[in-house]
């Protein structure tokens, strides 16, 4: 495939088509939960070997080196590679593109997700995903030809409807999903509008069904890219996407947007770092069932579960539910107790 390139070019571009192809095979899979994540990774491991296939090509030698030295750095013997960080400002130098800002969205992210599982996020992140992918296969291209392009080995490079489970409604449960999510806003609220839609950024697209072509030959799928179309054929393809909308229902819900013990508890012991406490020679959550219970009654949110009058609540932290018997909390009591519960004094004073 790499005849007649140099030794560490040819295993460099190897590496990372392996990669790219495997991260397809991955986000593909039908029982994969979390598709992104795995994607991310082999993803990642995929644009740093094809930037430094470049590098190496050019007689760049992607190595960190050691301060005030013109020797390279060596971790357990070998050298110590560039991270695609460093490979990215080197590459890209101060063009502030849409390809460098699909791949620096990534760079934070998969250091957010690595180690966690987050199938809410698929949809969320789809659009840069393929991008992420497509982008990647323009540069190898760019730099390397026709010849070594993934497009022919694959139909649609990823599956064209991911995962619907709702991202917002499960940040509500998870303070670490929420920091992803919060992450992942912030990031397109930074960047320009023309890169934002730039299909370089994120790739989006809509299918419209057709009746069946009379030609045996006509390729089941056509794609025709957006920016290469002309300004008639844009204003036809925008006034059907007009068309093409999502039709949203509203439904009415109970409580919506409250949560039961059990996630304030969750939400609030995560917000403090996961810190064990030692009782009776065993380690428990610092702030458990017990704990919120002192919390409810000295902050006098609700009454007691004996009261005649459940429904006697502090409402911007706590509702009662009469057909459930049930109480409920709000994001302000958990905001509250992650700010109560940070004070040592504080939380002292639940056990006097």
């Amino acid at each position: 495939m790499s005849r007649g390139l140099p030794f560490q070019v040819k295993m460099s571009i190897e590496k990372a088509i392996d990669s790219a192809l495997l991260a397809v095979e991955t986000y593909n899979k039908p029982a994969t939960k979390f598709k992104s994540g795995g994607y991310i990774v082999l993803m990642t491991i995929a644009w740093t070997s094809l930037f430094h296939a470049i590098f190496f090509r050019k007689g760049i030698k992607p190595y960190y080196r050691q301060k005030n030295s013109s020797k390279f750095k060596k971790v357990d013997g070998e050298y110590w590679y560039w991270e695609l960080q460093t490979c990215v400002d080197e590459y890209f130098k101060t063009e502030n593109c849409a390809i460098r800002k699909n791949i620096e969205f990534f760079i934070p992210l998969r250091n957010k997700i690595e180690h966690k599982s987050f199938p809410e996020i698929d949809t969320d992140i789809f659009a840069e995903c393929q991008s992420f992918l497509l982008n990647f296969d323009k540069i190898l291209e760019k730099e390397f030809g026709e010849r070594y392009c993934l497009r022919e080995s694959l139909s649609f490079s990823l599956q064209m409807f991911p995962s619907p489970s709702n991202m917002r409604a499960a940040v509500v449960n998870s303070a670490k999903l929420k920091n992803v999510k919060d992450f992942i806003d912030t990031y397109r609220s930074a960047i320009s509008t023309d890169i934002l839609q730039s299909g370089e950024y994120a790739f989006k697209a809509f299918l419209i069904q057709v009746a069946n072509h009379s030609s045996a030959d006509a390729m089941p799928i056509q794609f025709y890219p957006f920016d290469k179309m002309s300004d008639a054929e844009k204003d036809k393809v925008q006034r059907i996407a007009a068309l093409v909308k999502e039709k949203h229902i509203t439904y009415s819900v109970a409580n919506k947007g409250t949560l039961k013990p059990g996630a304030v508890v969750r939400r609030v012991q995560e917000a403090l770092g996961n810190v064990k406490l030692t009782k009776n020679n065993k380690l428990i959550d610092k702030f458990n069932f017990d704990t919120h219970t002192r919390c409810w009654k000295k902050y006098a949110v609700r009454p007691d579960s004996k009261s005649e009058h459940p429904e006697r609540t502090k409402a911007e932290y706590c509702i009662y539910d009469e057909p459930c018997e049930q109480y409920f909390y709000t994001e302000k009591w958990v905001e509250l107790l992650i700010e109560k519960m940070s004070d040592e004094t504080e939380f002292n004073s639940l056990f006097n």
